[in-house]
């Protein structure tokens, strides 16, 4: 009964509120003359600030226009804005930035979206030996980290060298399908010496090309090693997490001018790289078996980190002072 009672008074006081938001919503038109799309364009910053206010208030709307919005497909957005101005009877003469500042908006919401579900089809698609392009990005990603040594064969013990748990990698990315390789390449290529700097250093020093003295100078003789290979692949999965859950929202709407694109994934990617090497090493972990709390660690800061509405993780990717949706 007394669980009834508690759910009883939820139910209430969630359509109280619903209904008293709705009556301040009508108020404050009245008494500024602007519908609530106008308040947030002319009273918030651009970024992830103005744009996760315009997607729910789109969202929460009591409008079909309105709610199926944020879901239109982007040849679809400035009709949609045309559409949205009529219904608010808001005149774009008067108002022209206001359409701007929507489009831009929308284009950030839509995109967030769209990015989601390349993400996933890339997630789903197996690793096959037997296409030539995986076998090309995987022998990249090699020639990319290890540009000083051959590879013997396409099968062999030498995937170890870079992380790989077996003579053959492809059953490594069973987990998060192509989309690990298409992030390890990425680093691999477009950040080669950062990611060998963190290859090199992620070796065990028994497994090193360092001797313990030489480990010892670098100041990481108390640092476990890890395996390259696998923990980006790990990575992936938690920046697939963070995506899919909308964490990212923050970050990718303060950094994207526009749409968020696979680049943006991926620059984040490494930058999580980057920030979970040094928290390893920071962390000082006593053997391997500590990684998932060294992980969930990692996970809960950028999370932290992220619910600040001004939050970039990788800032030198961030679009210029220009915004679009200024």
């Amino acid at each position: 009964m007394k669980h009834f009672l508690r759910m009883l008074f939820q139910v209430c006081l969630y359509f109280y509120c619903k209904f008293l938001w709705r009556c301040l919503k009508f108020v404050m038109r009245k008494l500024t003359g602007r519908c609530e799309l106008q308040r947030i364009c002319y009273n918030t910053k651009p970024g992830a600030s103005r744009t996760m206010k315009i997607e729910t208030s789109l969202r929460d709307s009591k409008s079909k226009l309105l709610q199926t919005s944020v879901s239109v497909h982007p040849d679809a957005i400035e009709k949609t804005i045309e559409d949205i101005m009529e219904l608010k009877k808001i005149n774009p003469d008067i108002n022209p930035q206001l359409g701007i500042s929507l489009q831009a908006c929308l284009l950030q919401i839509v995109g967030y979206r769209n990015l989601i579900a390349d993400v996933e089809k890339l997630r789903r698609e197996p690793y096959d030996s037997d296409n030539p392009q995986h076998e090309e990005m995987l022998l990249k990603l090699w020639k990319f980290l290890k540009p000083n040594t051959p590879l013997e064969s396409r099968i062999s013990k030498q995937w170890c060298e870079i992380g790989f748990q077996g003579d053959d990698p492809k059953t490594d990315f069973r987990g998060m399908g192509l989309l690990g390789l298409y992030n390890l390449q990425y680093f691999a290529e477009r950040d080669a010496a950062a990611a060998q700097q963190v290859l090199s250093d992620s070796l065990h020093p028994k497994c090193s090309k360092f001797s313990k003295a030489e480990w010892e100078k670098k100041r990481m003789d108390k640092a476990i090693g890890y395996s390259f290979a696998i923990v980006g692949i790990n990575i992936t999965d938690l920046a697939y997490n963070l995506l899919v859950s909308g964490a990212l929202k923050t970050h990718f709407y303060n950094i994207a001018p526009e749409a968020p694109t696979l680049s943006h994934f991926q620059q984040t990617f490494c930058y999580l790289m980057h920030e979970f090497h040094k928290f390893w090493i920071e962390e000082d972990p006593m053997d391997i078996m500590e990684f998932n709390r060294v992980r969930e660690k990692f996970r809960k800061r950028i999370l932290r980190q992220l619910q600040n509405p001004d939050m970039a993780l990788c800032p030198h990717f961030a679009a210029s002072e220009g915004l679009i949706n200024m």
